[in-house]
């Protein structure tokens, strides 16, 4: 089927994220594709800060992960909080990305 790479921080290919419409696309890309909730964000500076966004009508859900993917803050945030929060400034200044969800031809079988 499809999957994401559990560790953003690590991943070859990091695709930038251009807009907050963007994000909640990316992430319900990612829930379609890969039947998990939420998508894996990376913010591109010295300590590759990772977070798993959950996208909600009402706002969002942002975990902030460690780097095994263990999850280190839970921010339950409304869109116009969201845009205060560090990922919101990461996108501002080119500096968040995420992974593509890639296909593994061996789950279609």
């Amino acid at each position: 089927m499809y999957r994401t790479s559990e560790h953003v921080a690590t991943a070859p290919v990091w695709l930038p994220v251009q807009t907050l419409s963007d994000i909640e696309f990316l992430i319900k890309e990612s829930e379609v594709l890969t039947g998990q909730a939420g998508r894996c964000f990376v913010v591109a500076g010295a300590d590759h800060l990772a977070y798993r966004v959950h996208w909600h009508p009402l706002g969002f859900k942002v975990e902030r992960l460690d780097d095994t993917g263990r999850v280190l803050d839970i921010r339950h945030l409304r869109p116009r909080e969201f845009e205060g929060h560090s990922l919101a400034e990461a996108l501002a200044t080119g500096q968040l990305f995420t992974v593509p969800v890639l296909f593994d031809s061996r789950d279609a079988d």
